[in-house]
């Protein structure tokens, strides 16, 4: 059995998996909430909605992207105010 890459040269993106959250698309937000992609990106605008009621995001240039983990923060903080 062969090692893995990481391991053999050091390569920190091998292994960056283990120590960090994977970054999730509008359309995995999407398909994990059951909602279309357009209602994901409305609830990360600022257009009349509140702080507290958009998605957690990440803007990387043009892109957003979020964190599993806050996340799934945002949704236990929205089912316990319900």
């Amino acid at each position: 059995m062969e090692t893995p890459r990481h391991e053999r040269t050091g390569d920190l993106a091998g292994s960056s998996r283990d120590t960090l959250d994977e970054l999730l698309t509008v359309d995995e937000v999407a398909a994990l909430l059951k909602v279309t992609p357009s209602w994901v990106y409305e609830h990360t605008r600022g257009r009349g909605t509140p702080k507290s009621e958009r998605l957690p995001h990440v803007k990387i240039g043009k892109y957003v992207r979020f964190e599993a983990r806050a996340l799934r923060a945002f949704l236990e903080k929205k089912c316990r105010v319900a």
